[in-house]
């Protein structure tokens, strides 16, 4: 099912593995233009399946600068969760993008707040980006903008909600789970050209429906994204089961 709501193009599928190979036709055909040049990717479970079928499409994207939506703050680089580290891997080395164009933010305390306001100005300084993908936080969050995050919200360092801190847990397993981390604000986020955000599962109900069909509201950053010129919206049944369309 398609539809348009609010200024977003939601599409609801199936299962997760359905809606992924939707987003993969969206997010090829996008990088596949010419113009693409600055393309910005998140960290954490989501995506994952995303960059792998991206990357089995065997594009030439070696044209690409790409851009860390977040990372985690304690996080070292040599573990695999750590943004920096998984995005090398499944973006840049699958993609076959230079190591040199994947531009991250420290994880280190002292760094990460210098480290993620120099971020934004280069993504400035390179015109903006053409692409982003993002995951939907589960309180609702886009990147690290936790609920309560200004429209206009610039790069810096946040405590996470006990819902994010959870998400993490589950994540990284067992007893440890990041409870800081550093992300571009929604600023950066809203002027990208090109917009695709993913949700799965029944965990995100209540953050699909406040994105979709709430008003816009810094309780539910993700809602700002309503009146974008261009975002996609890819969801299971499970994810979509709260909005009004669903039950058409």
């Amino acid at each position: 099912m398609k539809f348009a709501a609010s200024g977003m193009n939601v599409s609801i599928h199936l299962d997760p593995d359905a809606a992924n190979a939707a987003a993969t036709d969206c997010l090829a055909d996008w990088l596949a233009h010419s113009s693409a040049r600055n393309v910005m990717v998140a960290g954490g479970n989501t995506p994952l399946e995303l960059y792998r079928r991206v990357a089995e499409r065997g594009l030439k994207l070696s044209q690409l600068s790409v851009f860390a939506l977040d990372e985690y703050v304690g996080v070292p680089l040599e573990e695999p969760r750590n943004c920096a580290s998984l995005l090398r891997r499944c973006v840049a080395d699958a993609w076959g993008i230079p190591r040199a164009q994947l531009f991250s933010v420290s994880s280190l305390e002292r760094d990460a707040l210098p480290s993620v306001r120099e971020h934004e100005r280069r993504i400035a300084s390179a015109g903006g980006l053409d692409v982003i993908v993002l995951g939907l936080g589960e309180n609702g969050h886009l990147g690290f903008n936790e609920p309560g995050s200004a429209e206009n919200s610039v790069g810096r360092v946040l405590q996470l909600e006990p819902s994010s801190v959870e998400a993490n847990r589950r994540w990284f397993g067992g007893d440890y789970a990041p409870s800081k981390g550093a992300t571009v604000g929604l600023k950066t986020i809203l002027a990208a050209r090109h917009v695709l955000i993913m949700a799965y599962g029944e965990r995100k109900t209540s953050a699909v429906k406040a994105m979709v069909e709430g008003v816009p509201d810094p309780q539910c950053p993700a809602s700002f994204l309503q009146g974008h010129s261009d975002t996609s919206v890819f969801l299971d049944e499970a994810a979509a089961s709260r909005l009004k369309q669903s039950d058409t």
